[in-house]
């Protein structure tokens, strides 16, 4: 009794020492997000802009209409791709899965081409539901090819090399989409599919908002199913898990994820595959209710700090998100990928 007691003790301890951690890198991020960019700002100036002071001023309308609203849908998304990879890693058993890894972002990114190129064409605009909508289904289709796949291997690393074949022939068909469509649709196009927060409105934080708080708490009701899965199908439908509606859960909350994120910022590579895994080497546990919030705040403070050196490494030029995320996330991969072998 006493051993669970201090096991129990030394978990709760270690949780709060990394939620400190990850909320103090976050607001840390989120004041440099604030003050440092292409466009220099007075520290005094970003201060008294966001308390609302001299509204029409530069520093007011850097802050309010750029700054902020990207630095909400950095950390909004980012927690987002981080849960969508943690639901993808739990549904496979695999901690290489994650929404770009598997193609499932790359089906997103071709199905919003799509509809991009076509509306466009129509003279009309591309409103938010008809992003996230056009997103979810890329996913699901995605997805859709992955889980046909998974059935016919057997290995982690095949089924890896299938989803890595699905995002390239997306993206190969995606490419072919984009060298026939107008001239304008081909640089909005170009913009969107580096992978980026700028530009993003505080109406599309708002629409992010709403989606991700609605996914992430259904996400995290399904803790404990999640707990038990992680133990085994068996065991999990021996507590009373239906596994079949267990799995389409899964399918679809990773799914609305990642198309959110997809539709407002493009394919991010890498976050949903490195967050989970940080989140578990360095909270020391696998269990949901523990990962779940510490592995949203890991893909938001993941997402704001290569947002941050997109815009400041080498400003005024700025790098896309992807390709920082990819930098910073792809040696995490393979170190996970070398574990894996050593352990075969």
């Amino acid at each position: 009794m006493g051993e669970k007691a201090e096991t129990y003790d030394s978990g709760l301890g270690r949780f709060v020492m990394v939620t400190f951690v990850l909320l103090l890198l976050l607001a840390v991020l989120a004041v440099l997000n604030i003050w440092l960019g292409g466009v220099k700002i007075s520290f005094g100036g970003a201060i008294s802009a966001i308390l609302g002071r001299n509204p029409g001023t530069f520093e007011h309308d850097i802050l309010w209409k750029m700054r902020l609203p990207r630095m909400t849908a950095g950390i909004i998304l980012g927690g987002a791709l981080a849960l969508s990879g943690f639901l993808l890693q739990t549904f496979f058993n695999n901690p290489i899965a994650g929404p770009f890894v598997l193609g499932i972002s790359s089906g997103a990114k071709l199905v919003v081409a799509l509809v991009m190129v076509f509306v466009l064409s129509k003279g009309s605009t591309v409103n938010s539901a008809m992003m996230i909508a056009s997103a979810f289904i890329g996913a699901t289709l995605s997805m859709g090819f992955v889980l046909l796949a998974a059935r016919g291997v057997k290995r982690a690393s095949a089924l890896i090399v299938s989803g890595v074949m699905i995002g390239y022939i997306c993206s190969a068909i995606t490419d072919f989409v984009i060298t026939f469509a107008s001239d304008e649709s081909i640089v909005n196009l170009h913009h969107w599919s580096r992978g980026s927060f700028s530009g993003t409105s505080w109406s599309d934080a708002r629409v992010c908002a709403i989606v991700v708080t609605i996914a992430s708490g259904l996400t995290f009701l399904l803790s404990k199913p999640i707990g038990a899965y992680q133990l085994g199908e068996s065991h999990a439908q021996s507590v009373g898990v239906n596994i079949r509606a267990f799995r389409a859960a899964l399918v679809l909350l990773s799914s609305v994820l990642c198309a959110c994120v997809t539709a407002y910022a493009g394919p991010i590579s890498f976050v949903g595959v490195a967050a989970p895994h940080l989140t578990k080497a360095f909270a020391k546990t696998s269990k949901p209710i523990i990962i779940i919030p510490l592995c949203f705040l890991s893909g938001a403070v993941f997402c704001l700090g290569c947002d941050l050196a997109a815009r400041t490494v080498f400003a005024p030029v700025e790098m896309s998100v992807s390709s920082v995320s990819s930098l910073a996330g792809a040696p995490i991969v393979i170190y996970i990928m070398a574990g894996k072998s050593r352990r075969i």
